[in-house]
């Protein structure tokens, strides 16, 4: 979520009103603003998209709650140490939280363990240990609409008389210690992005947090009448009419089998029924189609923690698969490959597989996304239900990602066209008609320049390097993973490097390049990758043949509150996964909108952000997904890249040679082994593509004045990028909910 006060501000239109009243206490608001810690309560993009259509959901008048953790210990603060990270407890709830509001009355419990009883009134589950599910609110407000949503996130509580039976025993002090063991539940946010680990304490994390969720929903359906006479609401027949439950990924796929349990054993409705009302109540977003990244949770985890709703998924499973058998007689492959109950040496649970099945509506988040979704890794589910199947491509909130982080840009696009576009960002249009508009184009390039200088003394600050604050600011921002391919802008960066000790006398387009996110703590080969480039920093910042021609920087600790003074001041934007591999991307979309120019492949979003802008207007390059796939089929070679392009050659051997790490010669041997032997994201087959493109990067920045053009042509062409747009997709496509333009009045103006 980042942090809230400025957020709280713009939205509610208090800004310049607070910034006199604090300027008149003598104090900076600035200042202020630099105290709160950011909410860090998620991954990367998975996290940061909630974050965004939060504020869309409030903007847009839909009555929404965001439901989650409140973890003590959000994403960890990363330090870099030695040129390594270095992991430490993010306490972000140290000096409290002024935005939460606990909400005891509204606590429930959530149980695990346990047996399952067959009895002739159903089925119980018995004999369970219980949890209780403490809810803290934070209000999530519209912007300048008067309308404020709630994001209601759940803490555990051990209750009472938890493990009480060591009392009876004796052990007073052991009794409240494993008060812990039930707490830990909320304490910290695994840090995976794309990743699954198959930890009990996660499978606990996600059965909670789903468990306390639809209770809640439930309560608030039920004592919300809708013209029904009965005293308390009996009958689910209306619900999905009422409840619509986005699935952020498979993390909250227990949804499914939890309301089937409550619908079935606690509510009594007839199974068929129930699974109608699930089906349509749910409905799934998939965020990635890495398989690594895919969640399988081992039977035998499911069947400790969570007997019942092992034998609700059992059932759910019987029934697709009697469907499936019917449709296609005798083709045996066909049901393995779509089974939820994956068979091998450990018995595992498909968590997409069941999401696809529990769900009415399944997304991607691109064009690109959705369409390899429908052919690929759920290809037999689309041949069954290809009415189910949608695109959703993600969006980012105009009022955090320009208005908020980039003000000097929002003003003068605000003097041209009005403050229309802060709500209905297509209206950026209308600046199409200003890309060769002389005081215009001064404008535009006059805030970057602020913002580079704003930036440049933030570095020099915090890092002690001399910044060339009029040198290409080139910045690749986003979490530490092979397939988002930082290793080949180290490349590019080393290739620059030679480059310039080859022949120091020649013109050169000075680039600070800068490199920032976190590797998730048991990622060796991303924390190795973190070290290359601070290791490669440490050479290049102190040469001085290369003088300020060539900086490059790792930004420690890229979080929110980072990403909202990088992405103003950036000229260059890298966004170069693998095609195929990048489900959408939304830093692409922030940087798009505050005047940076992309390099990237056709993936994720990109394809769409280059058919909005034209693809003339990026720096595109590299293979499409047809050519991996090809490429696949055919077998990627790495050494016959290696042999044929001496540049590229040169930069590996320096790296595996211990050039930059001259003190440990083998420091970077697997680095330069995954590369060479097991890449399986062909960092070389787009080596020569990207070199050149980033030639005709240089030579377009050797003109200020055609480069600034690009830059509003690109700001025009960025108004499909709002998760206003997106929200507004998801509402009237799969919640069945309209958007209400509706202003509710201010408190203190008297209504009719």
């Amino acid at each position: 979520m980042g942090r809230t006060l400025q957020n709280t501000m713009v939205n509610l239109g208090l800004q310049s009103a607070c910034d006199e009243a604090i300027y008149q206490l003598g104090l900076d608001l600035e200042e202020l603003e630099e105290i709160e810690e950011d909410a860090g309560l998620g991954n990367g993009g998975l996290g940061r998209l909630a974050a965004c259509f939060l504020d869309s959901m409030a903007t847009l008048g839909l009555a929404a709650y965001g439901y989650g953790i409140r973890y003590e210990f959000g994403i960890f603060n990363q330090k870099i140490v030695n040129g390594w990270q270095v992991e430490e407890a993010d306490d972000w709830l140290r000096y409290g939280n002024p935005w939460e509001k606990a909400r005891p009355e509204y606590m429930l419990p959530v149980h695990f363990y346990g047996k399952v009883k067959h009895t002739p009134d159903g089925v119980k589950w018995l004999d369970t240990q219980v949890v209780l599910a403490m809810p803290y609110d934070t209000p999530v407000p519209g912007y300048r609409n008067n309308t404020v949503n709630t994001m209601r996130l759940w803490s555990a509580k051990a209750p009472n008389d938890f493990k009480l039976h060591d009392f009876n025993v004796g052990d007073y002090i052991e009794a409240v210690l494993d008060r812990n063991l039930a707490e830990n539940i909320s304490r910290v946010l695994y840090p995976n992005d794309n990743f699954f680990e198959g930890k009990e304490l996660r499978l606990k994390q996600e059965y909670f947090v789903v468990a306390a969720t639809l209770q809640d929903i439930i309560r608030r359906f039920k004592s919300s009448k809708f013209g029904c006479r009965d005293p308390v609401r009996t009958c689910f027949e209306t619900f999905p009419d009422k409840v619509a439950i986005q699935l952020n990924d498979t993390h909250p796929a227990l949804a499914i089998p939890e309301l089937m349990r409550i619908l079935v054993d606690v509510e009594k409705v007839d199974w068929d029924k129930a699974w109608e009302i699930t089906k349509k109540t749910c409905a799934y977003t998939n965020h990635t189609v890495l398989p690594e990244a895919l969640e399988r949770w081992p039977v035998s985890m499911f069947e400790k923690l969570l007997p019942r709703h092992l034998d609700i998924i059992y059932a759910i499973n019987q029934r697709h698969l009697d469907h499936v058998a019917a449709l296609f007689p005798g083709d045996v492959d066909r049901l393995r490959r779509m089974s939820v109950i994956e068979e091998g040496d450990c018995k595992r649970i498909n968590m997409a597989h069941l999401c696809v099945i529990g769900s009415h509506a399944i997304n991607g988040v691109a064009r690109i996304h959705s369409e390899i979704v429908k052919q690929s890794v759920f290809k037999d589910f689309y041949e069954l239900e290809p009415e189910k199947f949608q695109n959703k491509t993600n969006g980012v909130t105009p009022r955090r990602w320009l208005l908020l982080c980039n003000p000097g840009l929002a003003d003068i696009i605000v003097e041209k066209i009005g403050e229309g576009f802060l709500t209905d960002l297509s209206q950026l249009k209308q600046l199409l008609h200003l890309v060769s508009d002389e005081a215009f184009i001064r404008d535009v390039a006059k805030v970057k320049q602020e913002n580079k200088l704003k930036f440049s003394a933030f570095l020099e600050k915090e890092y002690k390097v001399k910044i060339n604050s009029s040198s290409m600011f080139d910045v690749h921002v986003k979490r530490i993973h092979e397939y988002k391919r930082q290793l080949l802008n180290c490349l590019h960066i080393i290739t620059l490097y030679n480059r310039i000790r080859k022949d120091p006398t020649n013109s050169f387009v000075p680039r600070t390049v800068m490199i920032g996110g976190k590797a998730a703590p048991g990622y060796h080969m991303a924390k190795m990758i973190i070290k290359l480039v601070t290791s490669i920093s440490n050479v290049i910042n102190h040469d001085p043949v290369v003088g300020d021609r060539l900086k490059v920087i790792f930004l420690e600790n890229y979080r929110v509150s980072l990403a909202e003074k990088v992405i103003p001041s950036a000229d260059l934007s890298q966004q170069i996964s693998t095609a195929g591999t990048e489900a959408s991307g939304t830093g692409n979309m922030k940087f798009m909108l505050n005047g940076a120019l992309t390099i990237g492949t056709m993936d994720g979003a990109n394809v769409e952000m280059a058919e909005e802008a034209g693809e003339e207007n990026l720096f595109i390059f590299g293979m499409r997904v047809e050519e991996v796939e090809a490429l696949d089929r055919s077998g990627y070679n790495a050494r016959e890249y290696y042999d044929r392009l001496p540049e590229l050659r040169q930069a590996v051997d320096q790296i595996g040679s211990g050039f930059f790490s001259p003190r440990e010669p083998d420091c970077f041997r697997d680095v330069v082994n995954m590369l060479m032997n097991h890449d399986r994201f062909k960092v070389f087959a787009d080596y020569e593509a990207y070199m050149e493109c980033q030639a005709k990067v240089d030579q377009l920045y050797r003109d200020p004045k055609e480069w600034t053009k690009k830059v509003i042509w690109n700001i025009a062409c960025s108004g499909k990028f709002s998760s206003d747009r997106t929200i507004t997709e998801y509402a009237r496509d799969i919640w069945g909910a309209e958007p209400l333009d509706l202003k509710i009045p201010l408190p203190n103006v008297p209504q009719d």
